[in-house]
């Protein structure tokens, strides 16, 4: 179907749906570089494609052969720098509005289990790191630690947190009614803003988000304090009379 046509230019439909997509996907690239380390290397990059266009502009030779051959591998040196937003960008591709239906988390059993637990935890200052898979699959999270595949619920989440047992350190993986695996490590975020701020605990929570669409639930052993960690976003000091309510709404989302 043609929108319009100016004789030598010709205008369609299909030129209108091509000029979207891509200006939504570098609006989505731009999105999930904002506040990262990535974000510093847009200037760079700007100057390396602006001496590209120079040089092929004013017919420069030396700087032709360069970029020419540059662009050879310049697509896999992008993938390899912008991997962590890459990777986001296609998690969030996963659990959009359109396929969330597929891993949509049902078990209000469940929540009830994870909010209990967390209340304890928190009751009892034990530190605690609960990550309720959804739509995008964790188990490459799951195979860096021990795999329990054990029913769900809150007694058996306050031991395993238990100061000096075994599997108390690192987080526990949660997929729907089970606990899939404990002691699992987790990435530490890169994000400048949370650098010095928070504990390796709540790093790992915002790492896990950063690179899923899994929520993470922390509970300081400092505090007390629970915060939840969704889309690399952390949710801090949350009352616990509000807890139960915040998790339905978020797998609402």
């Amino acid at each position: 179907m043609e929108l319009f046509s100016l004789g030598f230019i010709k205008f369609r439909l299909v030129d209108l749906l091509d000029i979207l997509i891509v200006a939504y996907i570098i609006y989505k690239l731009l999105t999930l570089m904002k506040g990262t380390r990535s974000a510093q290397m847009i200037t760079g990059l700007i100057i390396i494609f602006s001496l590209a266009f120079l040089a092929f502009w004013f017919r420069m030779e030396g700087l032709m052969w360069l970029f020419t051959n540059l662009a050879t591998v310049g697509i896999i040196i992008l993938v390899i720098i912008f991997q962590p937003e890459l990777r986001g960008m296609l998690a969030q591709m996963g659990h959009s509005r359109l396929f969330r239906f597929l891993g949509k988390y049902e078990g209000s059993k469940s929540l009830d289990e994870i909010y209990r637990a967390s209340v304890r935890l928190a009751d009892l200052k034990y530190g605690g790191l609960l990550v309720l898979e959804r739509a995008v699959g964790l188990k490459n999270f799951i195979e860096t630690g021990k795999e329990l595949n054990a029913q769900l619920s809150a007694e058996i989440i306050t031991t395993l947190f238990t100061p000096y047992t075994p599997l108390h350190d690192g987080a526990i993986i949660i997929s729907g009614d089970f606990i899939s695996a404990a002691a699992c490590t987790l990435p530490l975020t890169k994000n400048p803003r949370y650098r010095k701020l928070y504990g390796m605990r709540h790093k790992a929570a915002i790492g896990v988000t950063e690179e899923s669409d899994a929520l993470a639930v922390v509970i300081s052993e400092e505090t007390g304090e629970i915060s939840i960690a969704y889309q690399g976003l952390l949710n801090r000091n949350i009352e616990r009379s509000d807890l139960r309510d915040i998790l339905t709404d978020y797998f609402k989302k």
